[in-house]
């Protein structure tokens, strides 16, 4: 066969790419969480109240893991084409995601270290004025969060999103880490500020001033496990050990119910948060062309790339049987 334009056969390898109006949503974020930032650690520091001037601190270094998540989605998109990425930049995002991880991590750390500090030396709290800059904070993540939600994902969490009889290929938004995790940042400040004015209100009418510190160390104790979670499910795709043994054992099933084919190599991994690629060792006494076996493998969900090597066997102790693997 003579090939007189390669193009026509390359294909391209951006396979999770988002729109702009993500990038915008977390530019918008970032701006409103700066300046409340501003506005929580000046007043935390004026009314002496523990958890505002936590939560200023918090939407601080969320801030700075905002901009991480901004940062991911324009990089992926510049070079969505450059075919130094091998796989594209679809694992941009879930980077972004892991980033912002570490970030809520610290976070948590430094939350529980100050809270304690204070536990044991309290100090006067302006409760008043402290209240009105809590009751804003929270306004201002409601906002937040508002600008996030379409992007965030809805549905249960532990639901296997690789199912391989599922030909549902738009939910990707669902599986996004980067926005998941600017989500969470947003979430986690507003859970900050209602801890606040428990703290603050309760202190204001019943002068338990130690209940502000208890709260700073029970929203680090939350924040801790929130990064936990993020950490592991980003790290699992950072390490390429993301893929579920269902969508394993449909591979081999649908690849050894044709002919005599055998399966005797299969690497699968992550290119993105949810786009899969797969390269695939086979075995036959009646071989045919790759895109025969590509067309087995339709059924697989988020199946984006496949690489398939086919082995003729001319003799018949190449086969290996089902049983006996």
């Amino acid at each position: 066969m003579h090939i007189h334009n390669l193009d026509q056969w390359r294909h391209a390898h951006d396979f999770e790419i988002h729109d702009r109006g993500d990038e915008h949503k977390v530019l918008w974020v970032v701006g409103l969480t700066v300046v409340m930032m501003t506005a929580e650690i000046v007043a935390g520091m004026l009314f002496g109240s523990m958890a505002l001037l936590a939560d200023g601190w918090h939407m601080g270094t969320h801030a700075v893991a905002l901009g991480i998540a901004a940062m991911a989605y324009y990089f992926a998109r510049k070079h969505a084409q450059d075919r130094r990425f091998t796989f594209g930049t679809g694992k941009v995002g879930v980077l972004g995601g892991f980033s912002s991880a570490v970030v809520l991590a610290v976070v948590a750390l430094l939350m529980a270290v100050e809270s304690v500090q204070r536990l044991l030396q309290p100090q006067p709290i302006r409760f008043n004025e402290a209240l009105w800059v809590a009751v804003l904070g929270l306004t201002v993540n409601l906002v937040s969060a508002l600008l996030l939600q379409q992007s965030h994902p809805h549905e249960d969490e532990n639901h296997n999103h690789d199912h391989p009889n599922d030909h549902d290929h738009t939910h990707h938004h669902h599986h996004d880490h980067n926005m998941r995790s600017a989500y969470l940042h947003v979430v986690a400040d507003a859970l900050t500020s209602v801890l606040a004015i428990a703290a603050l209100t309760v202190g204001k009418f019943w002068h338990w001033i130690w209940l502000d510190a208890v709260m700073g160390i029970v929203g680090a104790l939350i924040i801790s496990q929130w990064a936990w979670g993020l950490l592991r499910d980003t790290g699992k795709i950072l390490l390429d050990r993301a893929i579920d043994p269902q969508t394993v054992e449909a591979i081999l099933h649908l690849i050894e119910a044709d002919a005599d084919n055998r399966i005797t190599d299969l690497h699968m991994w992550k290119i993105g948060a949810n786009q899969m690629a797969a390269i695939v060792c086979l075995v036959t006494h009646f071989p045919k062309p790759a895109q025969h076996y590509k067309e087995l493998l339709a059924p697989v969900r988020n199946l984006a790339h496949v690489t398939v090597e086919v082995i003729h066997c001319d003799s018949e102790p190449c086969i290996v049987p089902p049983k006996a693997r």
